[in-house]
């Protein structure tokens, strides 16, 4: 069943219409509905383009965390064959919060992180909704040495409100495990490529997302902050939510303006959510792109890479 958003009122009226028009169909094999149906169908298609042709920042992180949003597990089960997750840090444990592995990509093998949300109340409990414990970060970086000793490229699917907060996770060291990971991401001599697939939150995306090519989804988010925790800062009130995500800058739009990101990855109208094929599409050929330009690059060339690409963020704006 298709859950719409508050903005996509008008064409949820639409199809409901249509809906009830084929059950009415159903229990009177007499009553002609299709030119009908038609109609109302080119409508909604008509209405859901114009809706996503302006999407304001508040809407787009709304898409960014619509429930049927393709997630980690699907980008894996759609992208990669041979997936081998691995579990554990090798200090403490295991955190299903972020997923660690390897497998291949069109033939090739790859390190694949990401965090996973879950997409039932089962799986999203018991993947702590996307937040990562300091085990979670310990064992990504397990994986990155992993991929560095044996030349594999790294790949990373970002979707996170942030990392755990909890008390426990501070008391392992969140922050230490964070900085590691986002030091291991630096200096690796394989090329690595992140992909915000959904939210970008704070320290919890950069941990994984600091690459050779990091890139969006058009209605994904990046950001330091979610706009209702910064509204509560600055303005002392979470409803500011929605003026805070514009003052923000975290759509893929602005953050490509001020080359924080590489590039965009397009989805069609209507936002990934309902088109689950077409972005997969997409997402695989971005990754086969960069796969392709970092071809024979020697260990040196790739942190040079990354190096200067991180260096020059906010100096040609």
């Amino acid at each position: 069943m298709q859950s719409y958003l508050d903005f996509e009122k008008p064409v949820a009226d639409l199809e409901a219409k249509i809906a009830e028009l084929k059950s009415l169909a159903q229990t009177d094999q007499a009553v002609s509905i299709d030119e009908e149906v038609n109609r109302l169908s080119a409508r909604a298609d008509e209405a859901l383009v114009e809706i996503y042709k302006k999407l304001t920042p508040w809407q787009k992180t709304q898409v960014a965390r619509h429930p049927q949003r393709p997630h980690f597990s699907d980008y894996v089960a759609s992208l990669i064959t041979e997936w081998t997750p691995l579990a554990g840090d090798r200090k403490f444990g295991e955190d299903a919060a972020l997923q660690a592995g390897f497998g291949r990509f069109n033939g090739q093998s790859v390190a694949i992180l990401g965090q996973e949300k879950g997409n039932s109340t089962e799986t999203r409990l018991k993947h702590n909704f996307g937040m990562a414990n300091p085990e979670g970060y310990r064992k990504a970086v397990r994986i990155m040495e992993m991929a560095d000793r044996f030349a594999i490229p790294v790949i990373s699917f970002v979707d996170t409100a942030g990392a755990y907060p909890g008390i426990g996770a501070e008391e392992r060291g969140q922050a230490e495990a964070i900085a590691r990971s986002t030091e291991k991401s630096l200096e690796l001599g394989v090329p690595n490529i992140a992909i915000i697939i959904g939210e970008g939150g704070s320290g919890g995306a950069i941990a994984i997302a600091t690459a050779n090519r990091v890139l969006m989804l058009e209605n994904a988010i990046y950001s330091v902050i979610s706009p209702e925790a910064g509204a509560s800062i600055l303005f002392r009130d979470a409803a500011k939510a929605q003026d805070m995500a514009t003052a923000q800058k975290i759509t893929a739009q602005d953050l490509l303006g001020f080359k924080v990101i590489d590039a965009t990855i397009p989805e069609p109208a209507g936002g990934a959510h309902r088109h689950h094929a077409a972005v997969m599409d997409s997402t695989r050929d971005a990754i086969d792109g960069f796969l392709r330009d970092f071809e024979g690059k020697s260990r040196l060339e790739v942190r040079e890479h990354r190096r200067e690409k991180f260096l020059a963020i906010g100096t040609n704006i």
